[in-house]
C-alpha cells in the first residue's frame, strides 16, 4: 500500500510536468530525438513538389503516369533513466531535495516520450545497480517510474558509476536515449599509502575520474548519453550561518566548519569549482551533453535551452 503522501507528490508531480510536455518539451523531444531509419509505407500518385528520387518506376511503368513511394520516420525510440540514488541525493537546502528533483526530471522526459510512442525504462544506482524496470509504454508504465525514483529505498548509499554504466550496456541492447541523472558529487575508494587528499582512510576522487572516462565513452558510442546534473545551493558556496556540524550522506563522517570563516568559504568555493570544471571536462571528453538543474529554482529553460542546442546541431549536422 503506498501511502497517501506519496500518491499524493506523484499526482503533483504529474500535473506539473505533464502540462510542460503539452506545452513545450514534448514538441522539443520530438524533434530532437530521431528515429533510426524510414519505413516503408505507401504508393501513391506523384504531385507535382516530389522529390524524382522517390519515383517508384516499376508501378509507374504498370501504371502509365508517375507514382512515387511514401516512406515514414522510423520513430520507435527507448529512453533509458539512469538515476543515482546516493544518500547526498536526500539533501536539499530548499523544499526539494535532489532526489525529488530527479523525480521531477525523470517525469517530464519520460512523459515526452510515451507522447511520442517510445518506451521508457530505467536503472536505480548506487554502489551496485539497486533496480531495473525494462522499457515500457503508457502512463502507468510512467507513474512506476516516478515512485521508484521517489520511494525506492536503497540497499547502498554510496556510488559507482563505472558498474551503472556496465548495466546500461548490458541491458540496452539496441541504441537508446540514455540520461543520467545525478549530482556527481565525490565517491570514495580506500586511499594506498602515499596518496594525497586522505579522510577517514579514504581517498577522494571525482565519481567521474579516469577510471570511469571508457565506460562514459563506450556507453556514448552505443547509445545517445545525456547527463542532468542537479544541485543545490549550498553545495557551490557555504552560508556564513556559525558553527555548522555537516554528515556526510553516503559515508556517515561527520565534520565541523565554523562557517563565518570567509576563507574556509572561498576554500569550499574553490573546491567545488575545480570539481565542476573536472566533471565538463571529463563529459565534454567523452562528447556527452550536460544539463545543470538547482533544487528549488525554475528548470524548463535549462532543458529548453539543450533542446535548442541539439535542434540547431542536427540542422547543421
Amino acid at each position: 500500500m503506498i501511502p497517501r503522501e506519496i500518491l499524493k507528490k506523484i499526482r503533483q508531480i504529474e500535473l506539473r510536468t505533464t502540462r510542460l510536455v503539452s506545452e513545450t518539451m514534448g514538441g522539443q523531444y520530438h524533434s530532437v530525438f530521431k528515429g533510426q531509419g524510414m519505413n516503408f509505407e505507401e504508393v501513391r500518385e506523384y504531385q507535382p513538389g516530389d522529390e524524382v528520387r522517390s519515383i517508384d518506376w516499376n508501378v509507374t511503368a504498370r501504371m502509365n503516369h508517375p507514382f512515387v513511394k511514401k516512406f515514414v520516420e522510423e520513430r520507435e525510440l527507448t529512453l533509458m533513466l539512469v538515476v543515482d540514488l546516493s544518500g547526498s541525493g536526500l539533501f536539499g537546502s530548499r523544499d526539494q531535495s535532489k532526489r525529488e528533483l530527479a523525480a521531477e526530471l525523470g517525469s517530464v522526459l519520460a512523459f515526452s516520450a510515451i507522447r511520442n510512442n517510445d518506451k521508457v525504462g530505467l536503472i536505480l544506482f548506487t554502489e551496485e545497480v539497486e533496480k531495473y524496470i525494462p522499457p515500457k509504454k503508457g502512463r502507468r508504465h510512467v507513474l512506476r517510474v516516478i515512485r521508484e525514483i521517489l520511494c525506492f529505498q536503497p540497499a547502498q548509499r554510496g556510488t559507482n558509476f563505472g558498474k551503472a554504466l556496465d548495466a546500461l550496456n548490458r541491458l540496452a541492447r539496441r541504441h537508446a536515449i540514455a540520461v543520467i541523472i545525478s549530482d556527481f558529487l565525490f565517491e570514495r575508494r580506500p586511499a594506498a599509502e602515499g596518496d594525497g587528499q586522505r579522510a577517514g582512510g579514504y581517498l577522494l576522487s571525482p565519481t567521474l575520474g579516469p577510471r570511469t572516462l571508457p565506460a562514459l565513452r563506450q556507453a556514448n558510442r552505443r547509445h545517445d548519453v545525456i547527463a542532468i546534473h542537479v544541485v543545490d545551493r549550498f553545495e557551490l558556496a557555504l552560508p556564513a550561518l556559525g558553527r555548522l556540524v555537516f554528515t556526510d550522506a553516503e559515508t556517515g563522517e561527520m565534520i565541523e566548519i565554523n562557517t563565518h570563516d570567509a576563507r574556509k568559504r572561498r576554500a569550499f568555493a574553490d573546491r567545488r569549482e575545480k570539481h565542476q570544471a573536472e566533471l565538463m571536462r571529463v563529459l565534454r571528453s567523452a562528447n556527452i551533453d550536460a544539463i545543470e538543474v538547482r533544487t528549488g529554482e525554475p528548470y524548463a529553460a535549462a532543458l529548453g535551452q539543450f533542446f535548442e542546442t541539439r535542434e540547431k546541431r542536427r540542422r547543421r549536422g
